[in-house]
């Protein structure tokens, strides 16, 4: 394996002349510059790249945390594609760490991207708690960003969006549209936005005078065949509803194919509505209405604030971004309308 040495004997320069010229420090001619990186073609050496970031004081890398069991789903896919797509844009190479399945191992995975000496990190949490997130970026100097959930001392680095509020606005429609009897199929309880969108779903419940009926609520896992589940539970309960909200889009597919199953017309007999309006939303039969939560603008503030952070700049205000009902074919009028 080639050198630096081999590198400075083939170019006809001095170590240290090398060294030069892969940190940037210092000046080297251009002529020379162009003999050191033909060496290096000709050679195939590789710079030690930890040595090199220590030189330069960056990795060029932005590293995110995400917990696995997001991995499998279409919402993670399209959060990862607009992560990786506009880190290249700005120069730089995304590294991904898994958080797993606990605060401590999510802790772990920061502390992994600290060490390799991100120049920055994205947490996108569902572990670590809001108080966490605080210490873990008021203990490091390097710029931390934390998306989908809000920060209370440190609102500049979160990017966020109110789950319970869209999940409220939400199923505030499908009442105003003549619903009373709304099935819920929540996601993990476990996972913070699980939580906060059937609280909007019951407060949406309160609010309109409508009892909240634990029959009418079964707990999913964010997956298809967790939705197509809770649709038989609900059925076994024999719990009459017009209306069924799922806590993601796998979750309302796997609903839409198991009523399909039962003779269950959709949206005639039950109206369906999910939530993220991943890409194959408008492409169901019938074509699944779901609540926005828009992913790819999340992200792009996210990298601009760490980009303007790396470049010295501060943030005073955070961002919120709302969600937005997205009204399909699998949504009708109820009842009561």
């Amino acid at each position: 394996m080639a050198t630096m040495l081999d590198v400075a004997k083939r170019a006809g320069v001095s170590k240290a002349t090398v060294s030069r010229v892969l940190t940037g420090n210092g000046y080297v001619s251009q002529e020379t510059k162009d003999r050191v990186f033909q060496a290096i073609e000709e050679s195939g050496y590789r710079p030690n790249l930890l040595a090199r970031s220590l030189a330069t004081k960056s990795t060029q890398t932005i590293g995110l945390v995400v917990t696995n069991t997001l991995y499998h789903g279409v919402y993670f896919s399209e959060l990862l594609f607009h992560a990786a797509r506009m880190t290249e844009d700005k120069g730089r190479r995304l590294i991904l760490a898994d958080g797993k399945h606990s605060a401590e191992e999510e802790r772990e995975a920061i502390q992994y991207l600290l060490d390799l000496r991100c120049d920055a990190i994205i947490i996108y949490p569902r572990f670590l708690s809001v108080d966490e997130m605080d210490e873990i970026i008021q203990s490091h100097s390097q710029p931390i960003m934390v998306i989908n959930r809000r920060l209370r001392r440190h609102s500049s680095h979160c990017v966020w969006s109110d789950q319970k509020a869209s999940s409220f606005h939400a199923v505030s429609e499908l009442i105003a549209r003549g619903h009373r009897d709304i099935a819920f199929i929540t996601g993990s309880l476990d996972s913070p936005t699980g939580i906060e969108r059937l609280a909007g779903y019951k407060a949406a419940l309160s609010e309109n005078n409508i009892a909240v009926r634990d029959a009418l609520i079964v707990e999913g896992k964010w997956t298809p065949v967790t939705g197509a589940a809770g649709v038989e539970t609900l059925l076994a309960r024999k719990a009459g509803f017009t209306a069924l909200v799922a806590s993601n889009d796998d979750m309302a597919t796997g609903a839409i194919k198991q009523l399909h199953q039962r003779g269950i017309r959709v949206p005639e007999q039950v109206s369906v509505l999910g939530f993220d309006d991943t890409a194959l939303a408008p492409y169901l039969i019938p074509s699944l209405s779901s609540v926005k939560i828009p992913v790819t603008e999340m992200i792009k503030e996210t990298i601009s604030r760490l980009i303007f952070m790396l470049d010295g700049g501060e943030f005073t205000c955070q961002q919120h971004f709302p969600g937005e009902l997205i009204v399909r074919d699998s949504l009708t009028r109820g009842p009561h309308a």
